[in-house]
């Protein structure tokens, strides 16, 4: 039995070999790659794999090139529980704001919308809901939380639309499914 509010949904992992850990998730444990690509990190580009197992889910692992030789910081990139509706997220944003949680931003990626903080010892949390488009990843822009439900979706949807690769999520889980061989 489960809480209602919000479910654990991926991982994302800092690795040393991102080929050898992509070949290991892709063909050891059956995950299929969904999206690649790069985005900006505090020593330069980060390249990034997402991967699932689920069509229903764009990515449960991420990997991401960049793990040290000599651990000075958490390897886990992010841990991210998945909101059951856009009303928990905006709850779970005030807490986290009352709570003074350090880094703290709220964010589309297009197909979702999420809000990004740091719990006590520095690991990255993620909390999100998914939206109904999908666009090409990775893709990260800040997002205004003081806008009401309805003009934060509208905002959200046109800026999706304006995006390569814009389609309706059931296209894209039809395509994934697909690919992974699901029904």
């Amino acid at each position: 039995m489960t809480r209602s509010g919000l479910a654990l949904s991926h991982v994302g992992l800092w690795v040393h070999d991102l080929e050898r850990m992509e070949d290991f998730y892709t063909r050891v444990l059956g995950f299929t790659v969904t999206d690649r690509g790069q985005l900006p990190g505090p020593s330069g580009p980060v390249d990034l794999v997402f991967t699932s197992r689920d069509p229903d889910e764009h990515h449960q692992i991420v990997l991401a090139r960049g793990r040290p030789a000599k651990l000075g910081f958490n390897v886990i990139n992010q841990l991210s529980l998945k909101a059951d509706s856009l009303s928990t997220l905006r709850e779970m944003h005030r807490r986290l704001v009352a709570e003074k949680v350090r880094d703290l931003i709220p964010v589309t990626h297009g197909n979702a919308i999420s809000v990004y903080g740091l719990d006590p010892e520095g690991t990255r949390l993620e909390l999100f809901i998914d939206t109904p488009w999908y666009v090409l990843q990775p893709l990260r822009v800040a997002l205004d939380c003081s806008l009401d439900d309805e003009a934060l979706m509208r905002r959200v949807e046109a800026h999706a639309r304006s995006l390569p690769g814009f389609k309706p999520r059931s296209e894209w889980r039809a395509e994934m499914a697909r690919r992974m061989g699901v029904p």
